[in-house]
């Protein structure tokens, strides 16, 4: 049973609309309006299918995005460049079989060739400690906390550097090889550019 990782289709928002909300307390609910959003504006929206059927999804975008999340901005004040990962979802069947780490390696196989680290926040609420190992065994560490204003809920900050960033950039110098694996989500208007500077 093999995981595929591809782009979301605008057919599939519903389902995954429907899974973020069913995730519990782990994950913020969202409604259609916000979904239809991130479809139509976040640089990074996957999904994760085991057996044809959705197993769960990641939404990202960059540090100079328009977006709006207290935990977005809380890194965009203390770091210039990163890409920030600001939900991943797995059905709660599928936790445990991998679809959790195929999202991340994906996203960091997109990253890392734009960004030179990844940001993300784990809730630190309830049963927290699954999370925060997933994400430090995949070389997240935590810079600082931030408590959430409205739904006053205080997450963990992390963040992990990419190391093949640095690499990419002085050799590419901000033009990226036109292949499939590399293309940003086709219907973006302005599809993001390497940030730094070039050779």
């Amino acid at each position: 049973m093999s995981i595929v990782v591809r782009d979301v289709h605008e057919h599939e928002l519903d389902s995954v609309l429907a899974l973020n909300n069913a995730a519990g307390p782990a994950i913020l609910p969202l409604d259609a309006a916000r979904v239809r959003r991130f479809f139509d504006t976040a640089e990074y929206f996957r999904v994760a299918l085991r057996d044809d059927t959705l197993a769960g999804f990641m939404i990202g975008v960059g540090s100079r995005a328009e977006h709006e999340s207290s935990n977005f901005n809380w890194f965009r004040e203390r770091h210039a460049d990163f890409f920030y990962i600001d939900r991943i979802v797995v059905a709660s069947r599928r936790r445990g079989g991998g679809v959790g780490r195929a999202l991340y390696a994906d996203a960091q196989s997109y990253a890392e060739l734009r960004y030179p680290q990844m940001a993300c926040e784990v809730f630190l609420e309830g049963g927290h400690d699954p999370a925060l190992l997933f994400h430090g065994s995949f070389g997240f560490r935590e810079i600082g906390q931030h408590v959430m204003p409205v739904v006053n809920v205080r997450a963990a900050m992390l963040m992990k550097p990419l190391c093949s960033y640095a690499w990419v950039r002085d050799t590419y110098g901000g033009e990226l090889p036109d292949a499939p694996w590399v293309r940003t989500r086709a219907h973006l208007a302005s599809p993001p550019r390497m940030t730094g500077t070039g050779r």
